[in-house]
């Protein structure tokens, strides 16, 4: 008979097993050696699982196997209230699948790495394996899980748009360049342009996919190349709509998490963040005026807000609305880009927001522009040529609804969610100024 996946017991389906025997396949986590008796903690995907070990000849053998090393092992599942999870291994076979060439660099049986970000960056595929470092990734997979889920039950379609493009989509300065057979061409810096023209095909549409963005930062909130979950939606009447078509995404999101993650939320000990309904607001220039009665900071002349400002705010609303999500809206059209709605209530502000989770902006968005001669008013304006973006412009030519939409990043997402002081610790191969590998 060939050998089918089921046939192997994951470490979390124990419980229910009590006096069977089982086949557990793994990586040998941890081998504590005892004077009466040993315990083999193995580790797979889903945890871990406590292995009784008396016989003193496996005992020996195991002690000369590297952690890491991967095994499978059979075993009678026991009730031991005091073991991992209520149970154990009795009477264990132990197979060596695949022996480890070294010890891993850190202990990864410790409740944290003992290791400096640097480190634990370089040896990315030995420390994702620690069992904290691979909940931030479950939650980044319920997170994605959740986004579509929530979208689809809204009528969205899921697209995949092309990652080199022939033009910047916001600013020439912050894309990566490269050699297309001859042509300059550019690694895209959002789907933005094409998720626009694919209203005009399903109305509704959201992608999940990488970014590229050659700003020459070295912050702990940066990264050059991160996960976007962008949406974008037709006939609207205003940025109040994509509002609240975002607050049902973040909802989603947080609701598959609890449902699909809900071992790593355990683990990380993660208590997970109320969505209001609706999500507070603020003006810019509202949140400014706020912020100078508050510290004395002169604003007037900002068009944006520093991440002071974002801490500041993301207080008061805590304090005063209970709420760890504020939207921000109207900045100044200058910060904006160009495909951007303007404020028809208020000139040179925009008719967009960005979203702020725990102090720290997570999401922007907004109405976009929908007319052509908009387009191209908005790109001459700018000192731009249309002709440069004729196949993005096309669309609009041929009518377009309102519309408007938004994106979060997924990486910061989880970084906020889990209190990393750094969003590289929240990205599974981090590329930024110095990194490229692993």
């Amino acid at each position: 008979m060939i050998p089918h996946l089921t046939d192997r017991v994951w470490t979390d389906d124990l419980s229910p097993r009590v006096g069977e025997r089982v086949q557990l396949k793994g990586w040998l986590h941890r081998l504590r050696r005892l004077a009466g008796v040993s315990f083999l903690i193995l580790r797979d995907a889903h945890g871990t699982a406590q292995v009784v070990v008396q016989d003193p000849e496996l005992v020996e053998r195991l002690a000369r196997l590297e952690h890491e090393s991967v095994i499978g092992v059979d075993g009678v599942v026991a009730a031991e209230p005091q073991a991992p999870g209520g149970v154990e291994l009795h009477d264990p076979a132990v197979t060596v699948i695949s022996e480890a060439d070294e010890a891993p660099p850190f202990d990864l049986y410790r409740p944290v790495i003992k290791a400096q970000l640097p480190t634990i960056l370089d040896n990315a595929p030995v420390a994702l394996r620690h069992p904290r470092r691979r909940a931030y990734f479950a939650l980044q997979a319920a997170s994605m899980s959740g986004f579509r889920t929530g979208l689809r039950e809204l009528g969205f379609t899921e697209i995949q748009t092309p990652k080199i493009v022939g033009s910047a989509t916001e600013s020439g300065a912050t894309t990566f360049a490269l050699d297309y057979f001859g042509k300059t061409a550019y690694l895209a810096q959002s789907p933005q342009f094409y998720k626009q023209v694919m209203v005009g095909v399903f109305e509704r549409v959201f992608e999940v996919g990488p970014v590229f963005r050659a700003e020459p930062h070295d912050t702990a909130r940066h990264i050059n190349e991160y996960v976007s979950l962008d949406a974008e939606v037709g006939f609207i009447e205003n940025e109040f709509t994509v509002m609240a078509v975002l607050t049902d995404t973040i909802a989603a999101m947080l609701a598959a998490i609890e449902r699909e993650a809900a071992g790593a939320l355990t683990l990380l000990g993660l208590e997970l963040p109320r969505v209001p309904r609706p999500i507070p607001d603020v003006h810019f220039l509202d949140a400014q005026t706020m912020i100078t009665a508050a510290t004395g900071e002169d604003l007037s002349n900002e068009p944006d807000l520093s991440p002071a400002n974002e801490r500041w705010l993301g207080e008061w609303a805590r304090r005063e609305h209970g709420s760890d999500f504020l939207f921000v809206r109207g900045f100044p059209m200058s910060k904006r880009p160009f495909y951007t709605h303007p404020d028809p209530e208020r000139p040179g502000f925009a008719a967009g927001f960005d979203l702020l989770f725990r102090g720290m902006e997570l999401v922007t968005g907004g109405q976009r522009l929908h007319r052509y001669q908009d387009y191209i008013d908005a790109l001459v304006s700018r000192g731009e040529d249309p002709e440069n973006y004729a196949g993005y412009l096309m669309a609009f030519k041929h009518g377009m609804p309102p519309h408007g939409g938004f994106a979060i990043g997924l990486e910061r997402w989880v970084a906020q969610l889990v209190d990393a002081p750094n969003v590289r610790e929240t990205t599974l191969f981090p590329r930024d100024l110095n990194r490229l590998a692993p």
